[in-house]
């Protein structure tokens, strides 16, 4: 059932994508807790950033049907690099780097259709 007051009455999906360190649980041994917590600070981040936005407005206009995809960059390195790509490519996004460590953690980009950027993210997996 359509989700009533949307403001688009298109079909199309908005979809925020994070993408989290799988190292930090893997490797590093973080908790859970604290992989998460990074992955809300970014993902709140990039709303934040780009409140204006008119697929942002769109997206927290229809509150009860956001879409995330959390997917898993192997290491910081390859979490960099996907940073890279995407401001390159324009892709408005929010790279978390935690403090004090100065470590990148985890990315988020800003609510877009999941068909202009899910060809910059179809080789990262969803994080397990």
């Amino acid at each position: 059932m359509a989700a009533p007051g949307g403001s688009s009455g298109t079909s199309r999906r908005l979809v925020q994508y994070v993408v989290v360190r799988a190292d930090l649980v893997r490797t590093l041994a973080w908790p859970l807790g604290a992989v998460i917590t990074q992955a809300c600070h970014a993902a709140t981040a990039a709303i934040h950033l780009h409140y204006s936005d008119p697929d942002t407005q769109e997206y927290l206009a229809e509150l009860d049907c956001m879409h995330k995809v959390v997917l898993e960059a192997p290491d910081e390195a390859s979490l960099s690099s996907l940073s890279d790509v995407l401001s390159r490519e324009g892709v408005a996004h929010k790279l978390w780097v935690e403090q004090p460590e100065n470590m990148p953690t985890c990315l988020a980009l800003k609510p877009y259709p999941k068909e202009n950027v899910h060809h910059l993210l179809h080789k990262f997996k969803l994080l397990k």
